[in-house]
């Protein structure tokens, strides 16, 4: 079994139960009020095995399957034995990391709360990337583009969107996510900035 699959066996198992728990949602929902004022810090990571609905719960899960195996690939070939505690490390600490900034925006609101991975997800899809920016990306299953293009499009979306704070989405979580999958790769192997612009470039 892959890290992947597991990780979506226990956020599918968790999210599933929460549905029919609310004793659960609440011990797990991220609430910045109470994370910051009670040192309530577990929210900051277990709010990514909640999800709203069956719709969200699918889409972050079918994502994450679509790129995480290729990620754990690409750690093997980078980090060797030190891959698969570097990709667990990627995903557990890139939860807290998406969330930063809407703790710091939302630490003095009683009522704010968000559920979801899709700040882990976008770490581990904008890492595959970082490896392979030209690998096609499929919308629908018939539209092929490049990943670097689809990328820096969910960037400037999501970025507007968390400016615009209107749709009950913490699109914060998407953009620091993406940019943070990117960060922790590099922070461990500089080299993969120079092998993304090569390949960027087509030189490689």
């Amino acid at each position: 079994m892959t890290l992947t699959l597991a990780i979506i066996i226990i956020t599918v198992a968790i999210s599933l139960f929460a549905f029919y728990n609310q004793s659960l949602t609440q011990a797990f929902i991220f609430n910045p009020y109470r994370v910051w004022h009670s040192n309530e810090w577990w929210r900051m990571f277990s709010c990514a095995l909640l999800h709203g609905d069956f719709f969200h719960l699918f889409i972050n899960m079918f994502v994450l399957y679509s790129f995480g195996q290729a990620v754990e690939y690409y750690y093997h070939l980078a980090f060797g034995s030190a891959g698969d505690i570097l990709y667990v490390a990627l995903y557990v600490t890139s939860i807290a990391a998406a969330n930063t900034s809407t703790l710091l925006k939302y630490k003095n609101s009683v009522s704010y709360t968000s559920v979801g991975a899709s700040g882990a997800v976008s770490a581990v899809v904008f890492t595959s990337i970082l490896f392979n920016p030209y690998a096609k990306i499929y919308l629908y299953g018939i539209l092929g583009l490049p990943g670097i293009l689809l990328g820096i499009a969910y960037l400037v979306y999501s970025y507007y969107m968390s400016s615009r704070s209107n749709d009950n989405i913490n699109h914060e979580a998407h953009f620091y996510g993406a940019v943070y999958g990117v960060l922790f790769s590099v922070v461990f192997k500089p080299m993969l900035m120079v092998h993304f612009l090569m390949q960027l470039l087509r030189l490689n």
